[in-house]
């Protein structure tokens, strides 16, 4: 599948039951919400996805399921997060056998790796594959920064088409155009910093609370895309006390907590998280309910 590194990416949650198996029922509901509201890429496995504790056959029990409902009307990409080039490279062979239309690859995870490091690890995995790439760059949270001048050697690879900009600095958007124009594709993956990013030039969104507010989210990025700003502005001022939620070491917990409370996922995480408890629980839930009791009208004509 040819497809354009643009628009709304949701970074789903996994569902699971009770009993800790895979939730297909709910998966298809949340998958159902996302495609009427006008995403345009869904990733799988990825931090919000649980990814860490995912087995190999769940993950390919993800990929297909979610290949079958979408029925190739929007591309379905895999994360890779692994510690050994050895694995990463397996895990991107094993996605283009299921069908994956893309990839999206952060550093070698649990090793901080040098610049040569970094630029030989992606490019180990990129020529392995037909798949187009998105490389995610948290140097906060993954302690490896993918850097400009990394970026510059790794333009080498066609398929390195795009950049999840989750530095938590704004300015690197700028940067980043002023010195590749559209080489890379620019896509915020710091909700609360969204509006902000997109206003500067980035070409999509890898969104968190998407999950729980499709509607919403897509609605930002195509008032925005549009150049009706103020309108824009009024959603994503309400949207911000909800948005922060993914920028909590506990995401995963808040957002799947959200999801639930909107009607379309359930709170259930695999151990070693836990559902929150106690005042926590209270606080979290304030914020959640109070965005939902206050969800605002959204422009018809979008």
């Amino acid at each position: 599948m040819q497809f354009q590194w643009k628009g709304i990416f949701p970074a789903l949650t996994t569902k699971f039951t009770e009993t800790d198996q895979l939730d297909f029922p709910l998966f298809s509901k949340n998958l159902d919400a996302q495609i009427q509201a006008g995403v345009e890429g869904l990733i799988l496995g990825g931090t919000l996805g649980e990814a860490s504790v995912l087995s190999l056959e769940e993950k390919e029990k993800l990929v297909r399921f979610t290949l079958d409902k979408t029925a190739g009307k929007i591309p379905v990409v895999l994360n890779i997060a692994e510690g050994a080039t050895r694995e990463a490279l397996h895990q991107a062979r094993l996605a283009e056998q299921w069908g994956a239309h893309g990839l999206m690859l952060l550093p070698p995870m649990r090793y901080k790796t040098d610049h040569r490091e970094t630029v030989t690890y992606f490019k180990t995995i990129a020529n392995s594959t037909s798949l187009p790439v998105m490389l995610y760059n948290n140097p906060v949270d993954y302690k490896t920064e993918i850097t400009i001048p990394m970026l510059e050697e790794l333009q080498a690879c066609e398929n390195i088409q795009a950049i999840k900009e989750s530095t938590r600095d704004v300015t690197n958007v700028t940067r980043l155009i002023n010195r590749f124009g559209k080489r890379y594709c620019i896509l915020c993956g710091v909700d609360t910093l969204a509006m902000e990013e997109l206003c500067l030039g980035a070409d999509g969104w890898v969104a968190g609370l998407v999950c729980a507010f499709p509607a919403e989210t897509v609605a930002i990025y195509k008032l925005v895309k549009a150049g009706r700003l103020e309108e824009a502005r009024t959603i994503y001022r309400w949207f911000m006390p909800l948005l922060e939620l993914d920028i909590h070491p506990k995401l995963v917990q808040y957002i799947k907590m959200a999801e639930h409370a909107a009607g379309i996922g359930s709170e259930y995480v695999r151990p070693p998280r836990l559902i929150p408890e106690g005042a926590e629980r209270e606080a979290v839930m304030a914020v959640i309910n109070k965005g939902i009791a206050d969800r605002p009208k959204l422009p018809s004509d979008l």
